[in-house]
C-alpha cells in the first residue's frame, strides 16, 4: 500500500519550491500559471460578447480597482492616511484635457503625462504635509481636499469652472476609439501595468523599506531606512496613480465636472482599501469590486421590494439611507472584526484548502 507521502506527493508537487528564484516568483506553480492565462483570456474575450451597460459597468470597476490601488500604495503599504484622495485623481482627470486639447499630444501620452503632473503636485503637497503623520496628516490632505475643490470651480480658464470641461475620444491614427468597449482594452492595458508594477515594487527593496516604515517609523530610522524620503517616495507614486486614473475617468465620462471629486468619493476610496485589505494588491481589487457591486445589488433588492410594495415610491424613498448605512455597517465590521480585509479572508480559505484533507488525518 501506498504511503501518505507518495499519495500525495503528485499534488502537494507543484507547491515545492527548488530555488530562491521560483520561491519569488509571483507565479510559483505550473497550475498558477495555467488559471492566470485562462483568467487573461477571459478578460479579453468575454467584453466582445457583453452589452453596452455591462461593458461600462467593467470600465467603471476597472478605474475603481486602479484608484484603489493608488490610496492602497500611500495608506495599505506605508501606513499614511490619506482622505484627499479624489482630489489628485480631479487632478489627473483635468490635466489629461488639458495636454490632450492645449499641447494636443497623442491619448497615450497625455495619460503618461497627467500621472507625471499630479505625481509633481503630490510632491508639493507632501513635503509639508508628511512632516506630521497620523490624524494630522489625515486633516492635512482633507484640507487639500478643499483646496483642490475649490480650484476645479473657480479656475473657469483652465477648468471650465461649474460647466466642467469636454474631453474629445481617444484617437489612434484615423481610428476614434469612442465606444465602452474600445475603452475597456485601453483601461485593461493599463490596469494590468498598474497592477504589475505595484505587485513587483513591494517586492522590492523599496517597498519593503515602505513597509518597514508603516509597521514602526521610529525602528525603520534606526535601522538606516531614510523614512521621510520613503514617504515622500510613496506619496509620488500613489500621486501618480491617481493622476492616471483621473485620465481613465474623464477618457470614459467625457465630460468632467467638480462635483465628480467631492470629499464623499474620498471616503469612498478609503472604503475600498480598508474591506478590501491594507497592504495587498488582491486587497484593492477585491475592495473596489465590492463598492461597484454593491450598490448594484442594492437597487437590485429594492427594485423588488417596490414591485412587491403597494406604495413603490415611499419604499425607495424609505430605503435610500439604508445603502449608505450598510456600507458603513461593512466598514465598521472590517475594522473591528476582520482587519485584514476580504483579501485575509481569501487567504485564509485558499490555505485552508491548499492543505485539505491533512488536517484531518
Amino acid at each position: 500500500m501506498a504511503t501518505l507521502t507518495q499519495r500525495y506527493s503528485y499534488f502537494y508537487a507543484p507547491f515545492i519550491k527548488d530555488s530562491y528564484k521560483s520561491d519569488e516568483a509571483i507565479f510559483r506553480t505550473r497550475y498558477t500559471k495555467s488559471w492566470f492565462l485562462l483568467f487573461m483570456s477571459a478578460v479579453f474575450v468575454v467584453p466582445l460578447f457583453l452589452n453596452n451597460y455591462q461593458l461600462y459597468f467593467l470600465n467603471v470597476l476597472g478605474i475603481y480597482v486602479l484608484g484603489a490601488m493608488g490610496l492602497n500604495i500611500l495608506t495599505g503599504y506605508t501606513g499614511l492616511i490619506s482622505l484627499g484622495h479624489i482630489a489628485f485623481i480631479g487632478a489627473g482627470a483635468y490635466s489629461y484635457g488639458l495636454l490632450l486639447t492645449k499641447l494636443n499630444l497623442p491619448f497615450y501620452l497625455a495619460i503618461i503625462g497627467s500621472g507625471v503632473v499630479v505625481a509633481i503636485i503630490g510632491v508639493f503637497i507632501g513635503i509639508p504635509a508628511l512632516r506630521i503623520k497620523g490624524i494630522y496628516l489625515a486633516i492635512a490632505t482633507l484640507a487639500f481636499q478643499f483646496i483642490a475643490h475649490y480650484t476645479f470651480m473657480e479656475w473657469e480658464s483652465a477648468t471650465g469652472g461649474v460647466n466642467g470641461m469636454s474631453i474629445p475620444a481617444p484617437q489612434f491614427g484615423k481610428w476614434v476609439m469612442s465606444s465602452n468597449l474600445s475603452f475597456y482594452y485601453i483601461m485593461i492595458i493599463v490596469l494590468c501595468l498598474g497592477l504589475w508594477m505595484a505587485k513587483n515594487l513591494f517586492r522590492s527593496k523599496y517597498g519593503r523599506a515602505m513597509m518597514a516604515v508603516r509597521d514602526n517609523d521610529i525602528s525603520a530610522e534606526v535601522i538606516g531606512i531614510p523614512v521621510f524620503g520613503y514617504k515622500i517616495l510613496s506619496f509620488v507614486i500613489s500621486s501618480f496613480y491617481a493622476g492616471v486614473t483621473g485620465a481613465l475617468f474623464a477618457i470614459l465620462m467625457r465630460n468632467i465636472q467638480p462635483e465628480n471629486f467631492e470629499l464623499v468619493y474620498s471616503i469612498e476610496y478609503l472604503a475600498m482599501v480598508i474591506v478590501g485589505g491594507m497592504g495587498s494588491v488582491l486587497g484593492a481589487i477585491l475592495g473596489a469590486s465590492f463598492m461597484a457591486f454593491f450598490p448594484e445589488l442594492f437597487n437590485y433588492l429594492v427594485s423588488i421590494f417596490s414591485r412587491l410594495s403597494e406604495n413603490p415610491a415611499e419604499l425607495v424613498v424609505l430605503l435610500s439611507p439604508a445603502k449608505l448605512m450598510a456600507l458603513g455597517f461593512f466598514i465598521i465590521f472590517f475594522i473591528h472584526v476582520e482587519p485584514t480585509g476580504m483579501a485575509g479572508i481569501w487567504r485564509r480559505i485558499r490555505d485552508y484548502f491548499k492543505i485539505w484533507p491533512l488536517p484531518y488525518i
